[in-house]
């Protein structure tokens, strides 16, 4: 980037007993940039973000925030907004009031107009005008995740953090809310860091998506060079893209216990794996084909505007294809039959 960015971690570190939470997390955000963060349980996303907003004191590294280094800053000196998962709004206040809290309660003393005035431009600009009276407890799941976006804006923060803000609401209004979060960002021009298990919605959302790894950066990039091109076999099997299949690179080819496999891309990396995505795989007909894996049928699963099919290897190993109902009307299998999966080799991603 250009300019400079809005926040950079440098070697970020940050332990709870033995346990290693972060393990010198670098990366920078760019000036109204919106940046997915994406990872399994347990890999450390909601203590990266705690140690950003400085609910969490890191053991070692820098965070540092337009310049201005808040590794060990207070939290309200950090000008950092934070959404709360569970949105943690106030019950027995209005909407209206919950929003304007901070306000009412910072350590600048502002004019009730103004804290009027910037609670009203908060409101219409989450949708949710009309409702100022109404309280907590008598709006719906999406009106009360956009009551927690709008007492964070009212506060002009440099930077926002978004903890799984829309693990909470239905599957309808989740999309929903994906296309309204973007729109206010591009709207104000602050930089969201939005942490979501969910690799759907990172994809969907990111204009760069970082996916952390057992408390490290497994991959930092656009959502098109992170889902075609993964950049290690864990990132690959946490995309829930990919059959990933063990062995070694054995000069043009990659040997494993199913066969040797062409490819088409090679990944530096430590763990040496063989990746092919699920809408790559066809199923042939047993013997038809070669080089393929033998299998056998287990199921199929509907998903509206694709079926998954469920095969096995001989060792128990579940391969998943997937196919997209555009392209046709799909096969069927017999259960416990034998088949053959193949793919082109360009389509084979080799770890290495």
């Amino acid at each position: 980037m250009s300019e400079e960015p809005i926040l950079r971690l440098e070697g970020l570190t940050k332990r709870f007993g033995s346990q290693v939470a972060l393990s010198d997390v670098t990366f920078a955000v760019g000036r109204g940039e919106y940046v997915a963060l994406l990872g399994p349980s347990g890999s450390g996303k909601t203590t990266l973000l705690r140690s950003i907003a400085g609910f969490e004191i890191p053991d070692a590294g820098k965070i540092i925030l337009s310049g201005r280094e808040i590794t060990r800053a207070n939290v309200y000196e950090r000008g950092i907004g934070f959404v709360f998962q569970n949105f943690a709004l106030f019950p027995h206040l209005s909407v209206k009031d919950n929003i304007a809290f901070g306000l009412r309660n910072g350590a600048r003393r502002l004019s009730e107009d103004e804290v009027l005035s910037r609670v009203l431009q908060a409101i219409a600009m989450v949708g949710l005008t009309g409702l100022e009276e109404r309280g907590v407890a008598q709006i719906s799941g999406g009106q009360k995740q956009r009551v927690a976006l709008a007492r964070t804006l009212v506060m002009q923060p440099k930077l926002v953090l978004l903890d799984e803000p829309l693990g909470a609401l239905d599957a309808n209004l989740r999309l929903r809310m994906r296309a309204e979060l973007r729109q206010i960002r591009e709207q104000l021009g602050i930089p969201f860091l939005h942490v979501t298990g969910s690799e759907t919605e990172a994809l969907a959302m990111g204009d760069r998506v970082i996916v952390l790894d057992q408390g490290r950066i497994g991959q930092f990039g656009r959502p098109d060079e992170v889902y075609n091109r993964p950049a290690t076999p864990n990132v690959a099997r946490f995309l829930n893209r990919y059959n990933v299949f063990d062995g070694a690179l054995d000069g043009e080819v990659f040997a494993s216990a199913y066969g040797r496999f062409a490819f088409g891309i090679r990944m530096a990396s430590t763990e040496s794996a063989y990746a092919v995505r699920y809408d790559r795989l066809v199923a042939r007909q047993a013997g038809s084909v070669s080089p393929a894996i033998r299998v056998s049928y287990i199921a199929s699963e509907y998903l509206g505007a694709a079926i998954m099919h469920f095969f096995e290897t001989n060792d128990g190993k579940v391969v998943e294809v997937e196919h997209h109902l555009s392209n046709g009307p799909p096969s069927t299998f017999s259960e416990g039959e034998a088949y053959d999966l193949t793919w082109t080799a360009e389509d084979g991603i080799v770890f290495g």
